[in-house]
């Protein structure tokens, strides 16, 4: 099945699917590694996994120079809003979940 026969709300629940499994899998990382250090690999894998994306819609160098910085500005757009979201996220639940843990 390819993303192009499914609907909407398959696409939906397939990008959460794999959401979910990359932060079990960087939970699990977080628990031998400091979760700064898994946070910045994950960063890195975004870009390194994002500039390959790009690579394969060019035809060739010339298009792929046209588009690199249509890409950036798309990827660092898109990282923003997506960070501002789950910041405001994390903060609307801070109190039920750090309130208590956290050294005063």
């Amino acid at each position: 099945m390819t993303q192009d026969s499914i609907n909407e709300e398959e696409v939906d629940a397939l990008y959460r699917k794999m959401i979910d499994s990359f932060i079990d899998r960087a939970n699990e990382l977080a628990g031998q590694n400091s979760p700064e250090n898994v946070g910045m690999a994950l960063l890195f894998a975004a870009s390194r996994f994002n500039a390959f994306v790009v690579s394969q819609h060019a035809e060739n160098i010339d298009d792929y120079e046209k588009d690199v910085q249509k890409a950036r500005d798309f990827f660092m757009s898109q990282y923003q809003e997506m960070l501002n979201e789950n910041l405001e996220d994390y903060k609307k639940v801070y109190a039920k979940y750090y309130e208590f843990t956290k050294p005063r």
